[in-house]
């Protein structure tokens, strides 16, 4: 959807739906991945699979490569996590990595309701180990400190883009 594309992404926590949202409200093309793009599938054959596993949440690559190809927006963000991101990174022209510290995962996973991911003991002790490893997001991407308040973090993120480059669509 964007002649430039970017993948922000990070564990959970960090950000990356508010910042999707953010950008959408600044005017700026953003796609929520974890909304639009994913599903429940083996990770290296793109196959459905049934019930819910943290390592099967993967993007629809067909849906990722359709949607860099169209050429209708200056830049498009697509924000989100996906264990199979290595199968499209090199589709995008950069890549944010969202990065937050232990107390502030651990003070946003307690404001987490009950029914959302992160909320159940295994689910944490899965986040915040990935946290810890980073074994779960991209090793090459530009980090940006998600601690920050999300305008700053946008910010950030519009001016490693370019902020020339980035027309904003008037409503």
């Amino acid at each position: 959807m964007g002649v430039r594309n970017y993948l922000i992404e990070g564990v959970s926590c960090t950000g990356k739906t508010s910042v999707c949202r953010e950008l959408n409200r600044r005017g700026h093309h953003a796609i929520n991945g974890d909304r639009e793009l994913a599903y429940q599938g083996d990770p290296k054959t793109g196959r459905p699979t049934d019930g819910f596993r943290h390592e099967h949440h993967i993007w629809n690559i067909g849906k990722v490569k359709s949607l860099v190809a169209d050429q209708g927006s200056a830049v498009t963000f697509f924000c989100g996590g996906s264990k199979n991101f290595a199968e499209f990174i090199d589709l995008f022209d950069g890549v944010f990595v969202l990065e937050i510290d232990l107390r502030t995962l651990n003070r946003r996973l307690d404001e987490r309701p009950d029914d959302e991911w992160g909320a159940r003991r295994s689910e944490r002790e899965l986040i915040v180990r990935l946290h810890r490893t980073k074994e779960d997001i991209p090793k090459d991407g530009v980090v940006i400190d998600a601690t920050e308040p999300l305008d700053r973090v946008v910010d950030a993120i519009i001016r490693h883009v370019g902020e020339e480059t980035l027309p904003v669509a008037r409503i």
